[in-house]
């Protein structure tokens, strides 16, 4: 199965950044990267904005246009990523995730982002959405 709208995006893969902002170890790592990232996500469409400075996340094209990174994907390959499951050069190469903006803040995010995923698998099995899981 799949997320049914962009609503379930913002829910589950912008609730692990709330989750990183309230984290007292990894909050301020990730509000030190200065990334502003800007998520386009496909099937279903959404757009999703992790202004990390400011510890806010945001839904919707309005605030696409503030990213100082931006990365491409399917919801489901974006469901995978934080479930540990995408090695991100090998899909960047297939062309599964696309990048574009400051590259190099983008990947001070990554050392942050492993830490991230059992955040992630939790959230989704104490809803019942087993049928995201990878």
């Amino acid at each position: 199965m799949a997320f049914k709208d962009a609503g379930e995006v913002r829910r589950y893969i912008g609730g692990i950044f709330e989750s990183a902002f309230a984290d007292p170890e990894i909050g301020p790592k990730l509000a030190a990267t200065g990334v502003v990232l800007g998520f386009e996500f496909s099937e279903p469409d959404a757009f999703l904005v992790i202004d990390a400075p400011a510890g806010a996340v945001e839904l919707g094209q309005e605030h696409f246009g503030k990213s100082t990174a931006t990365m491409r994907m399917t919801a489901d390959t974006g469901n995978a990523y934080w479930q540990g499951k995408v090695n991100l050069p090998l899909a960047m190469a297939k062309g599964k995730i696309k990048i574009g903006g400051n590259v190099a803040s983008m990947l001070k995010l990554a050392p942050l982002a492993s830490k991230l995923y059992p955040v992630y698998i939790d959230s989704l099995e104490q809803d019942g959405r087993a049928d995201l899981l990878v």
